[in-house]
């Protein structure tokens, strides 16, 4: 039997690049604990926020102001919000509605916090301290996702360096407050890895409560629940989500429930807005009416839970919990009616736990990055069109950006159909097909047989 150690071979940007964390195991190396493994990690995901304070520098220095955030690319909703929202008198005007923000319950109240520990003065010293404390909670709350994503899948804990060193991170973390949904999707995930379904539940129905878009993962298990018969589980899960979803929505009701609706009546009164293909129209002097948006939007939601439903009941092996939630989030993503440049956080933990190679992750950041300079060059334009992006070259990097993630999409895709259909070999790691077999993301549904399927082809 071959020595070959329990990683992918097929990717070597980690095994070349990754030394100082470790990497994947030499066919000499010693075996070291796993968290001595994992912790270089999760210490270096703070590089990559730093990166995005200096990307920020002009903004820091002078604040959120104007036009000039745009041309200097530093925009930011999270000294924005808390300035238009008079998040500086704390949690308890949040939740009386005397202060306010257009975010999910969650994290609106995490916003509002962190707001009234910011001392009283200029509104730029203001925002710059508020800026700081959102930047330390973005911190942690990064190195939770990366320790979640390597505790997740302990034998491919070196895929969480695309959590942690990821590109992405540089241009959304601390562009808008959605790693608060983003982490507690991941430690979500990561409890029903460790069979903890309740615990699950309770993690994800916060979740859903500071975004959205973790009703679509859960639907994804969901699906994955009902393929292996296992509702029990599943219900157990549901019920608490649901039950701490129901709790935070009766605290919002006694308290104020605008501060409850603020987010879901924006979502439902806005136009197509940055990032969304039903821009389009409006970059071409014809704006889609609100309800057609609104009507597209639902339609896409739609087509992603299909597409769910194909990839979860048609492949040949039960997929993972992460390939078909990456399917379904992606699509509902470039379907919506907006899609923000910190949208795409989202998919990262997502694409890290389905283990897609660094040149693939790379590919996609990078049509990322290119919108992320466009859109904002483009609404610098709004004030001097001879300096701005033309709405022409908007779309196409609006189109770009949509195709990277379509890539991505197609990776996982493939990667789930490709997946063997033999049983493990219990001689791993010997074995080295047998990463391909197992599913660390299972937990409850280890082991158990299909009892339902569909027939695709």
């Amino acid at each position: 039997m071959s020595g070959a150690p329990p990683t992918r071979s097929a990717d070597p940007f980690p095994e070349d690049s990754l030394a100082l964390v470790g990497g994947p195991l030499g066919r000499h190396a010693t075996v070291r604990p796993w968290m001595a493994a994992v912790w270089p990690l999760v210490a270096l995901a703070a590089l990559p926020v730093a990166g995005g304070v200096v990307q920020k520098a002009y903004c820091v220095d002078h604040g959120w102001l104007g036009q000039p955030m745009f041309w200097r690319q530093c925009f930011s909703d999270i000294p924005v919000q808390y300035s238009a929202g008079a998040l500086g008198r704390g949690l308890g005007a949040y939740l009386s509605g005397s202060a306010h923000v257009d975010q999910p319950l969650v994290t609106g109240a995490v916003m509002s916090v962190l707001g009234g520990l910011v001392p009283s003065g200029a509104q730029v010293p203001e925002q710059r301290a508020y800026f700081f404390l959102w930047t330390l909670l973005a911190t942690l709350l990064l190195m939770a996702t990366t320790w979640f994503t390597a505790a997740a899948r302990p034998r491919h804990a070196v895929d969480a360096a695309q959590v942690a060193l990821s590109p992405l991170v540089v241009i959304t973390i601390l562009a808008g407050p959605d790693i608060v949904g983003v982490a507690l999707v991941s430690a979500g995930m990561w409890a029903w890895a460790r069979r903890r379904p309740a615990l699950a539940g309770v993690l994800l129905g916060a979740a859903v409560m500071a975004r959205t878009y973790p009703i679509l993962v859960v639907a994804a298990l969901a699906l994955l629940a009902v393929r292996a018969g296992r509702h029990r589980d599943l219900g157990r899960l549901l019920a608490w989500a649901g039950g701490v979803a129901v709790l935070l929505v009766g605290i919002g009701l006694v308290t104020d429930l605008d501060t409850l609706t603020a987010a879901y009546r924006a979502w439902w009164s806005g136009g197509a807005g940055f990032g969304s293909v039903w821009f389009i129209p409006q970059l071409a002097g014809h704006p889609l009416p609100v309800w057609v948006a609104t009507s597209a939007a639902a339609v896409g939601v739609l087509v992603a839970l299909c597409a769910g439903f194909v990839l979860a009941f048609g492949a040949d092996r039960r997929p993972t919990w992460s390939q078909v939630a990456l399917v379904v989030v992606a699509i509902a993503l470039v379907t919506g009616k907006t899609f923000p440049v910190q949208a795409s956080l989202a998919l990262l933990p997502l694409a890290a736990l389905c283990g897609v190679r660094w040149r693939d992750h790379l590919i996609w950041v990078a049509t990322e990055a290119l919108h992320f300079v466009a859109v904002w060059l483009y609404i610098g334009g709004f004030t001097k069109p001879d300096r701005g992006l033309p709405p022409a070259w908007y779309a196409f990097f609006l189109l770009l950006r949509i195709a990277g993630v379509a890539y991505l999409v197609w990776c996982v895709w493939q990667q789930a159909m490709a997946r063997p259909t033999h049983p493990p070999d219990p001689a791993w790691p010997d074995d080295p097909e047998r990463d391909e077999v197992v599913d660390e993301l299972a937990g409850p549904l280890t082991d158990a047989p299909d009892r339902v399927i569909a027939v695709t082809r």
